[in-house]
């Protein structure tokens, strides 16, 4: 069994529409891919990602897995958070890592402030 990791930077979706971002994502997942984005999607596109991806289960495609990673620093001194913000204000709060994989695949995402553990289950054969 082989494991697919595909790294998508933000500039690769930034000018889609939300649909066509969605469309992407669950494209590459339902092709047993486990994706780390480049920054977030907003709350409504992952909310649409979601419903898309109940309304495409089915005996091949049993969902995803989905995961965000915040890059808050605890004891941030107020010039950092003010350069924080106003990068956000500019970039539109993209901030961050997403990621998605197929539920047959990924197990069980973890974090904690210091590390992202990604768990596996051995794939089946369809």
């Amino acid at each position: 069994m082989s494991l697919t990791l595909q790294f998508i930077p933000y500039s690769r979706i930034e000018d889609l529409t939300s649909y066509q971002r969605i469309d992407l994502l669950l494209d590459l997942v339902k092709n047993d891919q486990i994706l780390v984005l480049e920054g977030r999607l907003r709350s409504e596109e992952e909310a649409e990602l979601i419903q898309q991806t109940m309304a495409s289960i089915d005996k091949k495609f049993t969902g995803i897995e989905l995961s965000v990673v915040y890059p808050e620093k605890k004891n941030v001194d107020f010039f950092r958070r003010l350069h924080q913000q106003l990068v956000n204000i500019i970039l539109g709060d993209r901030r961050g890592l997403t990621i998605i994989g197929p539920a047959n695949i990924v197990k069980e995402i973890k974090q904690d402030p210091e590390k992202i553990q990604l768990f596996t289950k051995e794939k089946r054969k369809r």
